[in-house]
């Protein structure tokens, strides 16, 4: 049985970090995985598992607006860059 311990991040906290959203999101999996958690628990896990990828997915957006607002260029042009990472 996994349980969300106060010191686990919910979904709906939106002072949760990216990683401990994803650390969370990994012990979700991996419950999830194992199949022994009873369905009600199992739907729960998996609903905690939803708010974590939305709150994950903000994140991510709001880094990639800051992102584009610091290689603003002083004439207001936008400069996109490769940084290495993969596409979405």
């Amino acid at each position: 049985m996994v349980e969300n311990k106060d010191n686990k991040p919910e979904g709906n906290n939106t002072n949760t970090t990216f990683e401990a959203a994803i650390a969370r999101l990994e012990e979700i999996v991996r419950a999830l995985e194992s199949g022994g958690a009873p369905l009600d628990e199992s739907l729960s896990l998996f609903e905690e598992g939803v708010s974590l990828v939305k709150l994950c997915n903000e994140k991510l957006d709001a880094a990639e607006q800051k992102v584009k607002l610091l290689t603003t260029g002083p004439d207001g042009t936008t400069s996109e860059e490769d940084f290495g990472g993969a596409d979405k």
